[in-house]
């Protein structure tokens, strides 16, 4: 048994100071039962507790430690950036060069605005797309998560072409109304939206690969059928590649699909590990962001000088070495069909969705193509499953709904010991 008593001290002390104990709802456990680890320290492919227990792990902080933990140029630019202090409040040069490198890197992205978070970034995508087309109704698709901003908190209504209701208190009806639901890969629950709603409609924002139902597939060039009919519409298609840009490939999801969208959001890897985001696209629409033109947006705190020297270093590695992805690709389908190899073991057919350096296990033995087919998964098998990873030595994402992530400090070592401690796990619930 794991030696949880330092984490579970400060989870009691965290409670009586912060909303929960946490700052991020699923840090709480609570999908997975028992009370959350805290975190010490990581290196490369490694977690350790607070309580001196060691993990290889699947998370990389969700996304961003593409390069492993502490990779030793990160580390190597933002002590040099201290040097020189925190925060400006002002423009500098790194400023310049990691939007240009974002720039050369992703063929969409014309001119690109940091910000600081994922989710502002999504915010202030969308109000850009309806000050540029001047309508106010949204497209999203259900499992699609684009940061907590009031327009995305919103579930499916009665029907494809009802009406959003607020998911979350707080969120105003006024706000759920302009809010359209859509199915993930499924085009005509688009396209009868569309009808409906015509020439209402200001952006379509969608994950190109879904990452917050677990990794799931574009199928049958849904993406491409997106693209057309957007341009057919006069629709802003907005890419949200928070998760997949850079993570994929240098060009994200829209180099690995081949298609371009009008606005892209990002964050995670750009940052290097520190807190960032951006969004970017086509310069006429750009343009339209203040000062250069009427959408307001700023940030006191935008284009920090210690997360631009993070973001440049981590992208500076990624687009100097085009290897680095080959070998993620390489590593996590040698981990992948490690884990379809245990199947057989216990005589299951579990579903894994994989793309690139994303995966995930979802215990359904049906294709997962959407959000109604993530939701046919067992999540109190999923729970039982992670505790007992967790005990062999290896920490997953808390909730069955999230992708996995491999970094290049995972070798064929790391792989060997997961893919023996879910032979363990798997057959120890079954």
């Amino acid at each position: 048994m794991l030696n949880k008593s330092q984490s579970k001290s400060l989870f009691q002390k965290a409670q009586q100071f912060i909303p929960g104990g946490v700052n991020s709802p699923v840090r709480a456990f609570k999908a997975v039962g028992g009370d959350p680890l805290f975190i010490k320290s990581a290196q490369g492919a490694y977690l350790y507790d607070e309580d001196g227990n060691e993990f290889i792990e699947l998370i990389n902080s969700w996304g961003p430690m593409i390069l492993g933990h502490a990779n030793e140029k990160v580390i190597g630019a933002v002590n040099e950036a201290l040097k020189s202090s925190l925060s400006f409040g002002a423009p500098t040069k790194k400023e310049v060069d990691i939007a240009e490198l974002i720039t050369e890197m992703f063929p969409s992205i014309e001119k690109v605005r940091m910000v600081n978070s994922g989710t502002e970034a999504t915010m202030s995508a969308i109000r850009l797309a309806r000050g540029f087309t001047g309508r106010d109704k949204v497209i999203k698709f259900e499992g699609c998560y684009h940061g907590h901003g009031d327009s995305f908190l919103i579930a499916a209504g009665s029907g494809a072409i009802t009406m959003g209701t607020p998911d979350s208190p707080g969120v105003t009806k006024g706000t759920a109304k302009d809010t359209l639901l859509a199915k993930y890969n499924d085009l005509e629950s688009v396209e009868r939206l569309v009808q409906t709603n015509k020439g209402d409609i200001a952006a379509l924002i969608i994950e190109p690969v879904a990452g917050n139902m677990g990794c799931v597939l574009p199928e049958n060039d849904f993406l491409q059928k997106l693209r057309s009919l957007c341009s057919k519409e006069g629709i802003v298609l907005i890419f949200d590649e928070v998760m997949t840009g850079f993570r994929l490939a240098r060009g994200g999801a829209q180099e690995v699909f081949n298609v371009q969208a009008d606005l892209t959001t990002l964050g995670k890897i750009i940052g290097g590990g520190m807190p960032v985001g951006a969004y970017g696209g086509k310069k006429e629409i750009m343009e339209f962001v203040s000062p250069s033109g009427p959408v307001y947006q700023a940030g006191t705190l935008s284009g920090n000088p210690i997360a631009m020297a993070a973001g440049f270093e981590t992208l500076n590695q990624l687009y100097s070495d085009p290897t680095i992805y080959e070998e993620l690709n390489k590593a996590t389908s040698k981990l992948v069909a490690g884990i379809r190899n245990n199947f057989s073991k216990i005589g299951k057919n579990y579903t894994i969705n994989h793309i690139g350096s994303m995966f995930s296990l979802f215990f359904t033995e049906s294709p997962v193509s959407d959000f109604d087919s993530a939701k046919q998964s067992d999540t109190s098998l999923f729970g039982k499953y992670f505790n007992r990873m967790l005990e062999n030595g290896i920490y997953l994402a808390p909730s069955q709904f999230e992708a996995l992530f491999i970094s290049v400090s995972i070798d064929q070592n790391h792989i060997d010991k997961i893919v023996e401690a879910n032979r363990i796990s798997l057959e120890a619930i079954h």
